[in-house]
């Protein structure tokens, strides 16, 4: 892992300090998982604007014809006796 080192204002560090007592988390961790979720999130929408970006595309259909409702949900019957 990389050190950090960064100033805040006294106010800060004292908020700081409390969120990190209340989660029970050094504030080092606290601010190591607030950054690692902010990440993932960050990809995350990264990875949803990629993927609405695309055009839609056509679904190729066995045999060219769309499988009925029926043919879709077809299960075997469970004996609830």
């Amino acid at each position: 892992m990389k050190k950090i080192t960064i100033r805040v204002p006294e106010d800060v560090a004292r908020w700081l300090k409390d969120k990190a007592a209340e989660a029970d988390r050094s504030v080092s961790s606290w601010i190591r998982e607030l950054l690692e979720r902010t990440r993932r999130e960050d990809e995350y929408e990264a990875a949803m604007k990629r993927f609405l970006a695309r055009k839609p595309r056509k679904i190729e259909w066995p045999g060219g014809r769309r499988p009925t409702r029926e043919e879709l949900y077809d299960r075997p019957r469970r004996n609830l006796a």
